[in-house]
Parts: structure tokens; sequence; C-alpha cells
């Protein structure tokens, strides 16, 4: 049996993003519970890691051809056909990945040209905004290895 296709930093990624997550929000309910005073940074770094987490777990779901589609089309298409549509397909996510990429990139410099800061903590705000072209890009070529597996055949559309 085959192997799966994987996305090892993605994975590494998200559940480095998960755990924190779990350990600031965890730390901070029990100090809550201890203090009656709360951590001021959990809120906006359990955001910024949220995104991070969704990010790289699109990134890995597109890897493993595990996202949501009907492919009933697909399936009552001849050959030549589907892998039309498969490069169509491929052609949709692109282009709106590619505008993340180049709007998100766009927007980072931005806000580092700008010297914006976050409004909890006071961080540099392009630190944050600067994954989101990063794992756009990631997310890219995720799906162009997907694209080009499904043309080859190397994907079933069965789980």
């Amino acid at each position: 049996m085959k192997s799966q296709p994987d996305a090892r930093p993605e994975r590494v990624l998200a559940t480095l993003s998960l755990l924190i997550i779990a350990l600031i929000s965890l730390a901070n309910v029990v100090v809550r519970y201890i203090t009656d005073a709360s951590f001021a940074f959990t809120e906006e770094f359990s955001v910024f890691l949220l995104v991070v987490l969704t990010f790289a777990g699109a990134s890995v779901a597109l890897r493993r051809n595990g996202h949501i589609r009907i492919s009933l089309l697909e399936r009552a298409l001849p050959p030549a056909l589907r892998r039309v549509l498969i490069v169509f397909q491929w052609l949709c996510g692109a282009t709106v990945l590619s505008l993340i990429v180049w709007f998100g990139g766009k927007l980072a410099w931005e806000e580092h040209q700008w010297q914006s800061l976050s409004p909890g903590l006071g961080l540099p705000q392009w630190w944050y905004i600067a994954w989101l072209p990063v794992l756009a890009a990631l997310m890219l070529l995720r799906l162009s290895q997907q694209c080009l597996d499904r043309l080859r055949g190397g994907l079933s559309d069965e789980p």
C-alpha cells in the first residue's frame, strides 16, 4: 500500500500552535482562579496561533487530499475532461491563494513600514501578519502537489 502524502512542517507547526494555545489557556485559567487576575497576552496570542493552526491544518489537508469536495461531476466525465476540470480547480484555488500571498505580503510590509503595534500587547503588528503570506504560499505548494498527484492518478477520490 502506498503511503499517504505528507506535509511535515505544517503538521509540526499546527501541533505546536495547538499545544501552546492549550498551555497558555490552561495557565490563564489557573492564574485567574487563584488570583482573580488573568494574563494579558493570552487572547492576542491565542487568536494569532489559531490562525496559524487553521492555515497549517488546511495545508496538511490539501496535501493529503482531505478537503471536502463533491466529485460526482469528476466521476461522470471522461478522463480527458476530468483532467481539464482538475486543472480548472487548481487554477481557481491557486488564484485565491496567490491573491492572499500578494495582498498579505503587501499588508505585512505596510504594517512594518508604518510601525503599527498590536492593540493588546503593543508588539509590532507585522509579526502576526507576516505568517499569512508564508502559510498561504505553503498552501499553494500543497495544492499544486495535490493537483499533480490527481492528474497522475495517484490520489483516490474515495476516503
